[in-house]
């Protein structure tokens, strides 16, 4: 992600605190932000998901493509600074390089996850618990809409979808 740190090079650099908060899970999104340097753990809920240590890396994008509300928490694990990009939908609209790389990050996680699914169906079959994962797969081959929601789509009080 160098061309990201590269375009957005005339941006303002904000400095975070090993356990500073850049962006809440729920909170209003809208913002981008770009890692310079540092790491980052991201959260979705209280389980940890990812760890951001690459400069160029984005946080928030899907929230700017989606038009929703950040759907995870981000933290800095270490002193870490990133540039904020306060009107991002109006950046990725107006530049189409930053609106590929992009899409080029969220196909790469996407093609990760669908990977890593196949190859768990691959290695354990029908273990227990991981009888899901080929609806998982479809769904994710083949999701055209409605919008995708974060949380759960079980009844947590029966525990039917």
């Amino acid at each position: 992600m160098q061309d990201m740190l590269t375009l957005s090079a005339g941006l303002p650099e904000v400095g975070f605190e090993a356990g500073d908060t850049v962006v809440r899970e729920g909170a209003a999104g809208g913002g981008m932000w770009v890692l310079v340097s540092g790491a980052l753990q991201v959260r979705k809920g209280q389980v940890p998901v990812n760890r951001i240590t690459q400069p160029g890396a984005l946080v928030g994008e899907i929230s700017v493509l989606l038009d929703s509300a950040y759907s995870a928490t981000v933290e800095a694990t270490e002193r870490s600074v990133l540039r904020h990009v306060v009107q991002a939908r109006d950046m990725l609209q107006s530049h189409p390089k930053v609106m590929l790389l992009v899409a080029m990050g969220l196909a790469e996680r996407l093609d990760f996850v669908t990977s890593y699914l196949a190859d768990l169906k691959h290695q354990y079959g029908d273990a227990p618990g991981l009888s899901m994962v080929p609806d998982v797969l479809r769904e994710l081959a083949q999701r055209q809409a409605p919008a995708a929601r974060p949380g759960s789509l079980r009844d947590p009080g029966t525990g039917e979808p």
